[in-house]
């Protein structure tokens, strides 16, 4: 929890230089370089958090790392990162401020599950239908269930649509039964 509120601190005060730069999209491509940087190897995470390396080694790597790749007031945040020994949320950092930018752009990323894996039609036509119902851009993420049958489920913030073949037709049958069984029972 208080790692999520620090990680959410550092990335709205870089959301905030962004927006006075208007380099909002510069930003999240280097919060995406430095991403791809510190999984490109698990040494280079370890050296990253290591105490036994000195700051000043640290920033000499991402300096030449990272130079030329992202803007340079995006490189100096993440070494005023390396400088308060805030590394470890760099990754925390990067998704808070995809939210952040998410929220500005009106998009919203929704869990859709599927019976089965969709072509690009349907990818789209799922899309726009959860853009119309819900009122913002949606993101699809999807996954495939075949238990859900047809239909679909999407999942976002802390709400769940099912609109899955399987709970209508588990829908169905609780009104048949119910229907059959004798009035006095």
């Amino acid at each position: 929890m208080q790692h999520s509120i620090v990680a959410r601190s550092y990335a709205e005060a870089l959301f905030e230089v962004a927006e006075r730069e208007g380099e909002h999209d510069a930003y999240a491509a280097a919060f995406a370089a430095l991403s791809e940087l510190l999984g490109s190897d698990p040494r280079v995470r370890r050296f990253l958090a290591t105490p036994n390396v000195q700051v000043a080694a640290k920033k000499d790597a991402l300096r030449t790392a990272l130079d030329g790749r992202v803007p340079a007031r995006f490189l100096n945040f993440v070494l005023l990162v390396l400088d308060r020994r805030r590394q470890a949320l760099l990754d925390a950092m990067g998704r808070e401020y995809s939210a952040l930018l998410d929220a500005k752009h009106g998009r919203m990323h929704v869990q859709v599950t599927l019976a089965h894996e969709p072509d690009e039609a349907t990818r789209s036509a799922v899309a726009s239908e959860l853009t119309r119902i819900m009122g913002k851009q949606v993101v699809p993420h999807v996954r495939v269930d075949s238990e859900i049958l047809g239909g679909l489920i999407a999942r976002y913030e802390d709400r769940v649509l099912d609109l899955s073949l399987r709970r209508r037709l588990l829908g169905l049958r609780r009104r048949l039964l119910r229907a059959a069984l004798p009035t006095g029972a």
